[in-house]
């Protein structure tokens, strides 16, 4: 049996752990940790104590009104991503035990788009400015 890190539940909720495969379970958070519990194997479990959390990204669409996932990043650069019906409620309860500046929001699609394209043009921007500074656009 697996033993909770918990000692006070502030917030239980059904969510979904996108790991390799979908995994259907419940998340609770509480003043120690925060927890997934799978609801078909027991074995499949993740407990994250707060001490433990580096980052909480939250992928936000539609200026706020829906966020579909929301990942936790920990200090060994371990990235454990979730759903919810409830993300808001959930993120809340994070903030309790995370510092607000450590939870970000991900970049847009268009956001990713843009900085790909700016580098292109820092690329060969700055590859014309050695060559002699003449200026000759070049796309890779």
């Amino acid at each position: 049996m697996i033993q909770s890190l918990n000692t006070k539940v502030d917030l239980v909720v059904d969510a979904t752990a996108l790991t390799g495969l979908t995994d259907y379970g419940k998340i609770m958070i509480g003043d120690k940790a925060f927890e997934f519990y799978n609801s078909r194997d027991s074995r499949k479990f993740i407990q994250i104590p707060w001490e433990e959390v580096d980052l909480v990204v939250a992928s936000v669409l539609l200026k706020g009104k829906w966020i579909p996932r929301y990942a936790i990043k920990t200090k060994k650069n371990v990235t454990f991503t979730f759903s919810s019906k409830e993300a808001k409620k959930v993120l809340r309860a994070v903030r309790k035990y995370v510092d607000p500046s450590h939870m970000l929001q991900s970049l847009s699609f268009f956001d990713v788009v843009k900085r790909a394209v700016l580098s292109r043009f820092k690329k060969s921007w700055s590859k014309n400015k050695e060559e002699g500074g003449i200026i000759k656009w070049k796309f890779h």
